[in-house]
């Protein structure tokens, strides 16, 4: 789905989009995770941790999608997107930072440490526990910012990855591994999402749209491209 609204949002059928969603048990690897010699290994840590194994748009080191996470999608077009990058990794940060922050979480943007998928507009928790990720695809017209918030059951990210990196021949600490309820006790994925809806309605005119047949059906051609045999 994130590839095809990326697609039509640069060929100009589709306004920017910005999309919410709660996942099921995946494990998105990346095209550098796909190419690792440890790959098919990893697949299979995967799938005996009970998660489906999926190729992602975005870059990065293989990440954790369950029940207690949010999934981002935010694609907006651009005639010089690599010119932006930077910018629009900010914006996503600190949207996130800043609506997790009014959870009443010490929320700060930064890589932590030993975190998995790391990245410098990682979103953390006091410096010492990553509660969400960020990336970015870019295409001729448009790019695509994708992200992870982890609200609640950090150990469902924390498990199945010790399996997954040690396959792929990669170090992190897994005491990182954390989650909005880790730190405010009680908050819930819709809270998070009317969190962050809320802001981002402070910074841009929002209409609420269902995904049209177009995309879906263009997402659903795609969709082998992204499965793990």
């Amino acid at each position: 789905m994130a590839r095809a609204t990326l697609m039509r949002v640069a060929a100009g059928e589709v306004p920017p989009t910005f999309r919410l969603h709660r996942p099921p048990r995946i494990l998105a690897f990346s095209k550098q995770d796909a190419a690792s010699p440890g790959f098919r290994g990893a697949v299979e840590a995967a799938r005996d941790a009970g998660y489906e194994p999926v190729i992602r748009l975005a870059g990065g080191r293989a990440a954790v999608y369950h029940a207690g996470t949010l999934a981002l999608s935010w694609a907006v077009p651009d005639s010089r997107p690599s010119a932006r990058t930077e910018q629009r990794f900010r914006e996503l940060a600190d949207l996130l930072a800043h609506s997790i922050g009014e959870l009443g979480v010490d929320a700060r943007v930064g890589e932590v440490p030993g975190e998995y998928c790391p990245g410098a507009w990682s979103v953390n928790a006091r410096g010492v526990a990553k509660i969400a990720g960020t990336g970015q695809r870019l295409i001729a017209g448009a790019a695509h910012r994708g992200a992870v918030i982890v609200v609640g059951d950090s150990a469902a990210v924390r498990d199945p990855l010790i399996g997954v990196y040690a396959a792929l021949g990669l170090d992190w600490d897994p005491a990182t591994a954390g989650s909005i309820e880790d730190e405010v006790r009680g908050v819930t994925p819709q809270r998070v999402e009317e969190t962050i809806l809320a802001r981002l309605g402070q910074l841009y005119e929002l209409r609420e749209a269902p995904i049209d047949p177009e995309t879906l059906a263009l997402a659903q051609r795609l969709e082998s491209d992204q499965t793990v045999e």
